[in-house]
């Protein structure tokens, strides 16, 4: 074969290789641009989604509801999360309550200042997608409404709020009860609360070294037990609080109006291990539920005395790991040592840890469906809100109302996705039946 002949085909398979690397370029850009565009589209819609309004559950009890906030400062008791010595605790008090009717609008989910800050803090992925605008959530709570003399005093129910989350987040839970005669009181405390507004216009946003999603293994156990002695302290001010409002002239609404004698107290995740060491140190604690929450501290070692609920979603596949192990030793070691007439503990199957919260309805719908689909999630948020929202309130009304409540610890047809503890059971439920 001749130079020119071998030039030719050279050349000839050089312009195949060309033409050949020409259309794959042609198809990467064609499939890049495709990609593009479905992202687009995708956020597209999760923006559209975000902007859908929203009506949280709506209260099964005859009450209307009514919200009010406090700030306020425990000048007794120094901030050992604070920054630097000697700042005194502070406060932001949330409070739901039984209330007269009236014509006023909904209060704002969370009010402007609070969402703008909110935002900065969390980002635009999670304020803008992922999440309905907190502006478009209608609330069933009015402000600043007069207490319903329906009741001469209303029993008191402390709410703590996980460790990433507002308190304002648990509305759904807090207005269910307040419509049922409780007077419900959660809070925020600068420093460890993601973020919080004061009414003089500062925003404090929570120290990294208090942000337990920074950290694992051993110094997430230490970072833990530090803000679990702070909450706890905090919720024995904010009880002090209450105990100085019923007796004074200050806070008109409530003087005389609170039973401080029916206290109880629940939380979620960490605001549950915060209910737990809270019964366990204060004897004012007449009852508490766990929703879905570990256990810390010393109650792990000593037990609690008083009437305890844990409502958890399903963490069976994660038996195999060693923490969640540990952490079912550990409430199993406090259930163990409960009064048998005043313990409880079911398991909402396909339940997201997360779906205790208002975070349940307000999560971008797409984003719900992306978690079904990869079998993170079993249970509609809504669904899952009214099933935490009837075991929460019934424990409480058996344990601060004395209310019988003979179905509580059995299977029901309209909830079959709650299953009880196969750990030892003996209830006085049984004797209401």
């Amino acid at each position: 074969m001749g130079t020119h002949t071998r030039c030719e085909f050279f050349l000839a398979d050089t312009m195949r290789i060309m033409h050949i690397a020409r259309r794959a370029l042609q198809a990467g850009a064609a499939l890049v641009g495709i990609s593009i565009c479905a992202i687009g589209i995708l956020l597209g819609l999760m923006w559209l989604d975000h902007r859908t309004a929203t009506i949280l559950p709506v209260p099964t009890g005859p009450s209307a509801v009514g919200r009010t906030g406090f700030a306020w400062v425990d000048a007794t008791q120094m901030d050992k999360l604070a920054p630097r010595p000697g700042i005194p605790r502070e406060l932001i008090i949330w409070i739901w309550y039984p209330a007269l009717r009236t014509s006023a609008a909904p209060v704002d989910y969370l009010p402007r200042p609070w969402r703008k800050a909110v935002e900065s803090y969390r980002g635009a992925l999670i304020t803008d997608f992922l999440d309905r605008d907190p502006s478009g959530v209608k609330t069933h709570s009015t402000a600043d409404p007069e207490l319903s003399p329906q009741q001469p005093k209303y029993p008191v129910v402390i709410m703590r709020a996980g460790a990433s989350a507002l308190t304002l987040e648990y509305s759904v839970l807090a207005e269910d009860l307040a419509s049922h005669g409780y007077v419900v009181v959660g809070f925020d405390a600068p420093y460890r609360t993601q973020v919080v507004v004061f009414p003089d216009g500062r925003v404090i946003i929570r120290a990294p070294e208090n942000d337990p999603d920074r950290f694992d293994g051993a110094e997430l156990e230490r970072v833990s037990n530090r803000l679990l002695d702070a909450w706890t302290a905090d919720t024995v001010s904010v009880l002090n609080w209450l105990t100085t409002v019923n007796a004074s002239a200050s806070v008109g609404r409530f003087t005389g109006r609170l039973d401080l004698d029916h206290v109880g107290v629940f939380g979620h995740s960490l605001g549950g291990a915060t209910a737990l060491q809270f019964c366990h140190d204060d004897a004012r604690c007449e009852a508490g539920v766990d929703l879905d929450g570990l256990a810390l501290g010393n109650v792990v070692r000593e037990g609690l005395h008083q009437p305890f609920m844990f409502l958890m979603s399903d963490h069976s596949s994660e038996t195999n790991d060693s923490a969640t192990g540990r952490i079912e030793a550990d409430l199993k070691a406090i259930y163990d040592r409960l009064p048998p007439e005043g313990r409880l503990r079911a398991v909402i199957q396909g339940a997201s840890h997360y779906g205790f919260s208002d975070g349940a309805v307000l999560r971008s719908l797409l984003a719900q469906r992306a978690a079904r689909s990869l079998g993170a999630l079993g249970v509609d948020g809504r669904r899952q809100l009214g099933i935490t929202t009837y075991y929460l309130r019934s424990f409480l009304d058996m344990e601060l109302k004395g209310l019988p409540q003979p179905d509580l610890d059995r299977p029901l047809p309209r909830y079959p996705e709650v299953h009880f503890s196969d750990w030892p059971l003996k209830s006085r439920l049984e004797t209401n039946r």
